[in-house]
């Protein structure tokens, strides 16, 4: 997809469909039910909302980057003694 021909509002607007449908599969789980968009399940999903993000930050927009986490956190890379 050529994301450069897209206009700011337009990145936004995808952007944050990514967020919704990952917050909906997360709510849908929350309640013992599959997740209707497999957003965590589906690897393009996430390589959108990449390139998403990669397209706005070149243009120098402001955003509110995804939290994949699920607010779990990352593991440290390195684990001292």
């Amino acid at each position: 997809m050529d994301y450069g021909a897209f206009t700011d509002a337009s990145l936004r607007m995808m952007y944050e469909a990514v967020r919704g449908a990952l917050k909906a599969d997360d709510d849908f789980e929350a309640h013992g039910e599959e997740p209707k968009f497999r957003v965590r399940a589906t690897p393009e999903w996430k390589r959108h909302a990449g390139s998403l993000e990669a397209e706005m930050l070149k243009r120098g927009l402001q955003l509110d980057i995804i939290d994949w986490t699920n607010g779990q956190g990352e593991l440290p890379l390195t684990v001292g003694p």
